[in-house]
């Protein structure tokens, strides 16, 4: 972490000319300002599967947004699905009402830092749809395509954004992730990524999924008869433990922005892209990219929720109308105590 700068001081002389002169002492130099980065992040992102696979190598899924996706500093992404080729799934190949299995042929990776996307979070319930050998080829062709990642159990990926070494951690309700379901083993891992990194960034794939579900609400969520973690629980206690910003997927819908101890928790971004893949109208085309602008000591000086609609057959496109921000401005207020005012542009500032 960068430390302040020393002061200069005047060293006094002895000689009787000295003595009689007398001379203004040095200004005192100032100390640097703390190094602010700008962190972006997407919600669930398919790049491909049976339903569909996007064109010119999945470029076509990010093409109305790279502009906004080059232009943070670290931009962040819920990858669902796998790059990879072949072998059994999950679904054992066949989906159903809760179990699909997405798989993109493994050039396709090289469409994410095209993007702009430079991380992707792998602590979800699709990472895994291909199993072990469908995982380990996302890891490689990620590798490949210069894009980090994080999620994996134990995992603390920390990369260096101007300078700063930030640590991204993903966890998630499903099994082959840090699960949220266990926040001692949250806490833990949080304290020692803060041990390891200027700032901690958690990424958590919780809560229940569903159009109704744009309220974040109290207790454990449940969906499909799994336990799927207490999302102010685990929020608030990786916040706890060191976390400066906790960024949320897994509902399928926006949910609201909550400042927790001059943190900030987005507990979700709601599906970002996928290629006939997701379920649209309504709450469940409403998305956001959300930038934040932090320091290295954690302070927020601000940011944007910038408003996305979902059009077939699942791409991003910015919304006008500012629809997404209007509501999760809304959902903001409802849902908390303390949170960071949204203008009618999606726009907000550390004044409370």
């Amino acid at each position: 972490m960068l430390m302040g700068g020393s002061r200069a001081h005047a060293t006094g002389s002895s000689s009787p000319a000295a003595a009689s002169t007398s001379s203004p002492s040095p200004s005192p130099t100032p100390s640097p300002s703390p190094t602010v980065i700008e962190i972006g992040w997407v919600g669930d992102t398919t790049p491909g599967s049976k339903y569909g696979l996007p064109p010119n190598g999945g470029r076509a899924l990010f093409a109305h947004l790279r502009d906004q996706l080059q232009a943070p500093d670290l931009m962040i992404a819920n990858l669902e699905g796998t790059y990879s080729t072949g072998g059994p799934s999950k679904s054992g190949g066949q989906s159903s009402a809760n179990s699909f299995s997405f798989q993109a042929p493994p050039a396709y990776a090289r469409a994410l830092p095209w993007a702009g996307i430079d991380l992707v979070n792998l602590a979800n319930n699709h990472s895994n749809d291909y199993l072990a050998r469908g995982l380990r080829q996302t890891t490689q062709v990620l590798q490949k395509a210069g894009v980090a990642y994080a999620g994996l159990p134990g995992q603390v990926t920390v990369v260096r954004v101007r300078g700063l070494r930030v640590a991204v951690l993903g966890m998630a309700f499903s099994t082959g992730s840090a699960n949220v379901n266990n926040i001692p083993a949250a806490r833990r891992i949080v304290r020692r990524a803060a041990q390891e990194a200027d700032l901690v960034v958690v990424l958590m794939h919780i809560g229940a999924e569903g159009a109704d579900k744009i309220h974040t609400p109290r207790g454990t969520e449940w969906a499909f008869g799994e336990r799927r973690g207490n999302p102010r629980a685990f929020a608030h206690a990786v916040v706890d433990a060191g976390a400066d910003l906790v960024l949320g997927s897994g509902p399928h819908v926006i949910r609201g922005i909550e400042r927790y101890k001059d943190r900030l928790i987005a507990y979700s971004l709601g599906n970002f892209a996928g290629w006939g893949n997701f379920a649209l109208g309504g709450n469940l085309s409403l998305s956001g990219l959300l930038t934040v602008r932090i320091d290295e000591t954690g302070k927020i000086s601000g940011g944007r929720w910038l408003s996305l609609a979902l059009v077939r057959p699942g791409v991003p496109t910015i919304d006008p109308a500012d629809t997404a921000a209007r509501l999760v401005r809304r959902l903001s207020a409802e849902d908390f105590a303390h949170t960071y005012t949204l203008d009618a542009k999606g726009f907000f500032s550390a004044t409370p």
